[in-house]
């Protein structure tokens, strides 16, 4: 079953390893259907998430960010 175009990944709950454990991991599974991973980060205790969500836009899948608003954030792998 291939993967939506937009996968959301809820990071509420994490801590630090633990987030990047799960976007690493789902970076890896996405294939070429999946253009924007929108991850929900929070924005009140979600400061280190945010900040951890920030640093894949180095990831070589990854072709820019995109603030979606202040607790989520959108990886954009391809355009649509």
């Amino acid at each position: 079953m291939p993967m939506p175009a937009i996968v959301e990944i809820d990071l509420h709950g994490k801590n630090v390893y633990q987030a990047k454990i799960a976007l690493d991991s789902l970076l890896k599974r996405a294939d070429a259907s999946v253009y924007r991973i929108r991850a929900i980060h929070g924005f009140h205790q979600g400061e280190m998430l945010k900040e951890l969500v920030q640093q894949y836009g180095a990831h070589p899948k990854v072709k820019g960010l995109k603030a979606v608003n202040p607790g989520c954030t959108d990886l954009i792998l391809r355009e649509k």
